[in-house]
């Protein structure tokens, strides 16, 4: 997607990313994160922003510093590095709320073609997986870079 996005910064393995959403409510310091689970090549991508005190994740807050799409294309550019570094890896990602996991369809389908060119992309109804639709509401989705 050639969509503004902020700098990001990540650890060696491209498994942590940080960034900072500038906004009418300031500087807003974000985290990405994608972590093994317990099945084979599957990642949670897990995103938020940094909590001051533990420097971890808090995907409770609602920051609406006014960026929310320069924001999904900073988390997309961040997938682009991930799988660059992890070809293998299916990532899975769902909000922390239903209004949040439906925030992340509405982007998802408003940049739909150019998701597809690169990744292959599921939704989650009542635990299967189905290939993503348009005007189907999703517990969760399932991504992975398509191989050339």
């Amino acid at each position: 997607m050639k969509l503004d996005r902020y700098a990001l910064r990540s650890d060696k393995d491209l498994m942590v990313y940080e960034f900072i959403s500038i906004g009418p409510k300031g500087n807003i310091p974000k985290l990405i994160k994608y972590s093994t689970t317990n099945l084979k090549d599957v990642y949670n991508l897990a995103f938020g922003d940094k909590n001051n005190n533990s420097s971890q994740i808090d995907d409770t807050i609602i920051s609406n510093n006014g960026d929310s799409e320069k924001i999904l294309a900073t988390v997309v550019a961040s997938l682009y590095g991930f799988t660059e570094k992890h070809p293998e890896a299916w990532i899975h990602a769902i909000g922390s709320t239903k209004s949040r996991t439906r925030l992340y369809r509405m982007g998802i389908t408003k940049y739909l073609s150019e998701i597809e060119r690169d990744f292959e992309i599921y939704g989650l109804i009542q635990d299967e997986w189905h290939e993503f639709t348009l005007n189907t509401e999703y517990d969760g989705f399932l991504t992975k870079r398509k191989t050339d």
